[in-house]
């Protein structure tokens, strides 16, 4: 039987690309998004055409009560999630002291709760069948804990997916599961201008920017057996620029 990959913030850019490769691999992917219902049905096509089962759906996974039903809706449709991809992670940039309220607790919500909510509802299954991948998106100089003016609270939350990964690895080794984090740095995803991204080559000490490919790959290595020693990671995705 075929494993079942939910990736949330899956209707493109990483997430996309994520769900496309484990298509091609054999996996039957269900995905999540808030916005982009056009990008959806088109990853969902294209995960058809390699013959794969796909769920597209909207859903605001920074409600608790949302990420649980759409998770137990792809136990009961798919059978199992055996690998939960936390790439949904919506960022804005305002000086920290003219944000405000509602702007601080959504960065917090959609980069941070979700992660929890998402992990904790999949764990169950996972437990049951004793195997599992989890794997959330940081950033490349989250755990350096440096002073972030303009993206406050989104950097914060990204630093709370690293303590939160390390916690859920050590939690749920004992059952099989492995939990990881991947932090980007510069990667050309599709969400940033190319003419924003050319200006960052010159410090980005490996000389360019990162593709959606480089993603992909670490992704597929943390979601293999030969990865299963592997948890509580957080590998720096960024050609050096970061750390």
């Amino acid at each position: 039987m075929a494993k079942v990959a939910l990736i949330t913030g899956g209707a493109k850019g990483i997430g996309r690309a994520i769900g496309l490769d484990l298509a091609a691999a054999g996996w039957d992917v269900a995905l999540c998004y808030r916005t982009s219902e056009r990008e959806a049905a088109e990853t969902a096509s294209l995960i058809k055409q390699a013959g794969r089962r796909v769920l597209a759906e909207r859903c605001d996974v920074s409600d608790p009560a949302a990420a649980e039903a759409f998770v137990r809706k792809v136990e009961k449709e798919f059978g199992s999630v055996d690998a939960l991809l936390n790439c949904a992670g919506p960022y804005h940039r305002i000086n920290v002291l003219e944000e405000t309220p509602a702007g601080w607790t959504e960065m917090f919500a959609h980069n941070l709760h979700a992660v929890f909510y998402m992990s904790k509802a999949v764990s169950g299954g996972m437990k049951a069948r004793k195997w599992g991948r989890i794997v959330s998106f940081s950033m490349a100089n989250a755990d350096q804990m440096v002073a972030q003016p303009e993206v406050t609270a989104h950097y914060i939350a990204k630093a709370g997916v690293l303590i939160l990964t390390r916690t859920l690895a050590r939690t749920l080794a004992p059952h099989g599961i492995t939990v990881n984090a991947v932090s980007p740095g510069f990667v050309n995803s599709g969400s940033a201008p190319e003419a924003e991204l050319a200006g960052m080559v010159k410090k980005i000490p490996a000389g360019y920017v990162g593709e959606l490919r480089d993603a992909v790959t670490t992704v597929r290595f943390l979601l293999s057996d030969e990865a299963r020693y592997v948890t509580g990671a957080n590998i720096h995705l960024s050609g050096g620029w970061g750390i």
